[in-house]
């Protein structure tokens, strides 16, 4: 293959990329409208935003193994068309129960773009070109992260909702176009499908996503509101998030015990060996501490934005487009440094920016009235150094990988990653709000207001993630409690900020763990197998 048809084929399979990413962050932005439309509830609305990452996370192992043994292409290829149908199905919803079902298709479809893509990447690439690559697919996460807010927000100002879902219709026939023309088909290996195990790890990695996205919703331990889907509803008692908790917990260690015997006897979905490899291991390990600080900070901060420093949802999504700057000019800086420093070495220099921009971004929330400039000089920096990351922690990670186990590799490094990434949104939102309702109540303790009517303030300021801010600024017996809650807001990004930096500083310290390897050249097959047979 001639190296302007890969290059072609790069394209298809970023763009595939985007879309996948770009359906998890705009439904953020144009859930009022869906609700104004559909004329759906709360738990309704909530269900939308998370079906998709749930059941995404919960196929990634899945489908990487399918992507061994039926070829990493044409499992890309039938995930593009069902992510096509379920992207109409959603844009033609003419309900909330058809939108939330057609949520749960769309992260399904996602599940097979993921791990699949990144398989691709590794059999079109090698050596140099292929660090090149990852960079450009590194480049494309992050900036798909920033621009969804901004298309959903113009789609929800002067068109419609639908838009959100039906634009992904002709982007996906570019796909399929670029892909099936400029890709050549991948090799499929011998072997079959752990249906036990993979009833195990669907189950236990749903549980575990839905723990994690829904605990601060529904209560850690015990159940603070209801939950219901369906027409069904869980009220009182345990949280549901805790009992899903507790689930994962067993169906996961059961499945790591069932892939641990298949490992050395049959056909495993987790190939465990893989673990063997210094470099898949040690990386997969720093692949979660840097989920943990990488995004979750972005989960709030459009709540500041637009609460606290009176942003519109569209200008809110464009704060966020330096960020996609600096993302796709750390792909273009990348191709120039691949020959100088390794893809580890990129890693470190990115996590790093990372760290800096977010501690920055803290102490403009903490100290300053946030002007939009520094705020924009924050997420450059932080998305040059996402552009480095992002993209080369996974080329570390598959570097060693065997061809044979590219799918089960790629899944799993996916696996990793967005189970990281659902742990320090979850972490971060909780320790965002908890800022919010705790400082709420202290700058209104002490002011002549009863101390039931300061929780029932706090209360509303933090249930409603900073939409009641405004109409309590409007009311002038109650500015002082919308300034109270500005405040807190931004204590809260501030602490937010801080936390996330120090966890990708412990990221940095994770990948010297990891073997440094001076370029992504990989390692002859003999080399790998050893690794496998030892």
């Amino acid at each position: 293959m001639t190296a302007a048809r890969k290059w072609w084929g790069l394209i298809g399979i970023a763009l595939g990329v985007s879309m996948i990413v770009v359906d998890t962050t705009i439904v953020n932005v144009i859930t009022p409208p869906v609700i104004d439309d559909l004329g759906i509830n709360s738990s309704q609305a909530q269900w939308i935003q998370e079906s998709y990452a749930i059941l995404f996370a919960a196929l990634l192992l899945l489908f990487g193994r399918i992507a061994d043994l039926a070829g990493a292409r044409r499992i890309f290829v039938i995930g593009t068309v069902l992510f096509g149908v379920t992207s109409l199905l959603a844009g033609l919803a003419p309900s909330g129960e058809v939108l939330i079902l057609a949520r749960f298709l769309q992260g399904a479809a996602g599940a097979m773009l993921l791990p699949t893509s990144l398989s691709l990447l590794n059999q079109t690439f090698t050596g140099k070109a292929r660090g090149q690559a990852f960079a450009v697919w590194g480049s494309t996460i992050g900036a798909a992260t920033a621009v969804g807010p901004v298309l959903g927000g113009w789609l929800s100002e002067h068109a419609t909702w639908r838009w959100a879902f039906g634009i992904n219709v002709p982007l996906v026939v570019v796909i399929l176009v670029l892909t099936l023309v400029f890709i050549t088909p991948s090799p499929k290996t011998a072997g079959r499908v752990d249906v036990p195990g993979s009833v195990l790890s669907v189950l236990g990695l749903a549980a575990l996503a839905f723990g994690l996205v829904e605990g601060r919703t529904y209560g850690w331990v015990t159940s603070v509101r209801p939950f219901g889907l369906f027409g069904r509803t869980w009220d009182g008692g345990l949280s549901p998030a805790f009992v899903a908790l507790v689930a994962a917990v067993l169906l996961l260690a059961l499945f790591g015990w069932r892939q641990l015997r298949l490992s050395r006897t049959g056909d495993p979905l987790m190939n465990t060996r893989l673990f063997r490899i210094p470099s898949f291991r040690n990386g997969n390990i720093a692949t979660v501490i840097i989920g943990l600080g990488e995004f979750g900070i972005i989960a709030v901060l459009p709540l500041w934005l637009q609460f606290t420093l009176d942003y519109t949802a569209l200008q809110a999504g464009v704060a966020l487009l330096p960020l996609a700057v600096g993302s796709f000019l750390a792909s273009g800086l990348s191709f120039g440094l691949a020959g100088t420093l390794s893809p580890l070495a990129l890693v470190r220099i990115g996590l790093a920016l990372e760290a800096v921009a977010l501690a920055g971004l803290g102490v403009v929330a903490a100290t300053t009235a946030a002007p939009w400039w520094s705020i924009a000089i924050a997420l450059f920096l932080y998305g040059i150094g996402v552009g480095f990351a992002t993209a080369q922690v996974t080329n570390v990670v598959l570097a060693d990988v065997p061809d044979a186990d590219a799918g089960q590799g790629s899944g799993i490094q996916s696996t990793f990653r967005q189970l990281g990434s659902a742990l320090g949104i979850a972490v971060l939102t909780t320790v965002f709000f908890a800022t919010l309702s705790r400082h709420v109540t202290s700058a209104l303790t002490g002011g002549g207001l009863p101390a039931g009517q300061i929780e029932r303030y706090a209360a509303a300021v933090t249930d409603s993630a900073g939409a009641a801010i405004a109409p309590l600024a409007a009311d002038p017996a109650t500015a002082v409690v919308a300034q109270a809650a500005r405040d807190a807001m931004a204590d809260g990004i501030a602490f937010g900020s801080y936390l996330a930096a120090g966890l990708l500083a412990l990221g940095v310290l994770a990948t010297l763990l990891i073997p440094d390897g001076r370029t992504a050249e990989v390692p002859a097959e003999p080399e790998l197998v050893s690794h496998l047979d030892r």
